[in-house]
């Protein structure tokens, strides 16, 4: 079967690999109809993380049910389906508590697994004809009639729209409240468009790729360029002083000024200076215990110098680490089929999978106008 294959930095190809099937009576077998480029690829995509040259990338994906192994009951052959990138068991101890993210089953020692990600397993990626999937009655999300026509909205239930939810969620959002995103990429907007969703009063995205920020106004957010000012000083303007009651953080290790110095606490401390005393901060924007290409040294084992004492002198609060998607793919779903919440609204490309080395690379680059890329296999 075709493939996106890593080869080095900044470097993917499409070609031909071992056919994905069936390995355990668990596993389903998912013919791939819609993946997604995700901003956590890019990390891997640029060399700065151990991703294995000849991985198979690929963690948002959906497609149709090809083949079932005899241990499934709920899957059926035909189903259309959106598979969350976690990748859990259903019955250990973190599954069993909703913590998907951190099953202690699917990738043994360590808590978590995924496909197509560094150090989350074994699995390969769905940027390819067809995906394993193990414990396929738990980790398959069976999709509506209209799956098949709402491709590019449901396959946002693999990560990106259940990763904003779970930002807000981390931040301890309520309705009512004011919300700072830090970030429009597609988890950014994911997040803001979610904020909107739950009954935020006001939602401020920070960024400064116009295109981005056209589409978090689109949804009736307020822009704030960091190129033109600095975002705390207009957090603060805009919020009387007091600065938002939640912030989210969707950037990760990666952030940059616009000067184009990366520094990986950056995103961190605005937040802590944006956000109000006593209000609450979520972080999903990735951070890794070690960076093999660090641009700031002390990031070469996952340190970074947090202003901690104003965080805990103004009583706020945060909460970290990957979404469990399957705590809220289903909600989301039904908000989608309802008409609730199109999340497809920041697909920019749609394009075959022989063009995936193209759109890695525009996608790299922020070029404007691609915010996001889905990739059909079939095509």
């Amino acid at each position: 079967m075709k493939a996106v294959v890593y080869e080095g930095p900044r470097s993917v190809s499409v070609k031909e690999v071992p056919d994905a099937k069936i390995e355990r009576p668990t596993d389903v077998l998912v013919k791939i109809t819609c993946t997604n480029i995700c901003g956590s690829d890019l990390h891997m995509y640029e060399g700065r993380t151990d991703f294995e040259r000849g991985g198979v990338f690929g963690h948002e994906n959906l497609g149709q049910v090809a083949e079932v192994g005899n241990a499934v009951d709920r899957v059926k052959v035909g189903d259309w389906v959106a598979v969350p990138f976690n990748i859990g068991c259903g019955f250990c101890k973190n599954c069993e508590r909703g913590l998907s993210a951190y099953c202690l089953t699917t990738n043994p020692g360590m808590a978590g697994a995924a496909y197509g990600f560094a150090d989350m397993g074994p699995y390969r990626g769905g940027q390819a004809e067809y995906l394993r999937v193990p414990y396929g009655d738990y980790n398959c999300l069976k999709l509506p009639p209209d799956a098949e026509e709402k491709q590019s909205d449901y396959v946002m239930l693999a990560d990106i729209f259940p990763t904003g939810w779970h930002c807000t969620e981390l931040a301890g959002m309520q309705p009512g409240e004011c919300v700072v995103v830090y970030g429009a990429g597609p988890v950014g907007l994911m997040c803001a468009y979610s904020a909107m969703i739950k009954g935020a009063c006001m939602v401020m995205v920070v960024d400064r790729h116009p295109d981005r920020l056209r589409l978090a106004e689109s949804i009736g957010a307020i822009a704030i360029d960091d190129s033109k000012g600095s975002p705390v000083e207009q957090v603060l303007k805009l919020t009387n002083g007091i600065g938002a009651d939640r912030g989210c953080e969707c950037v990760g290790y990666q952030a940059h000024d616009p000067q184009g110095h990366e520094h990986p606490n950056m995103t961190m401390n605005n937040l802590v200076h944006s956000v109000k005393f006593t209000g609450g901060i979520g972080v999903v924007g990735v951070y890794i215990p070690q960076d093999p290409a660090p641009q700031d040294k002390l990031y070469a084992d996952g340190d970074i110098i947090f202003d901690y004492g104003l965080f805990w002198f103004k009583g706020q609060k945060v909460g970290t680490g990957q979404c469990n998607v399957k705590a809220y793919n289903r909600q989301l779903r039904d908000l989608i089929y309802t008409g609730r919440a199109k999340p497809s609204f920041i697909v920019s490309h749609q394009l075959p999978l022989a063009e995936a080395p193209d759109a890695y690379q525009h996608f790299d680059a922020r070029d404007d106008g691609w915010t996001k890329v889905t990739l059909q296999p079939a095509a």
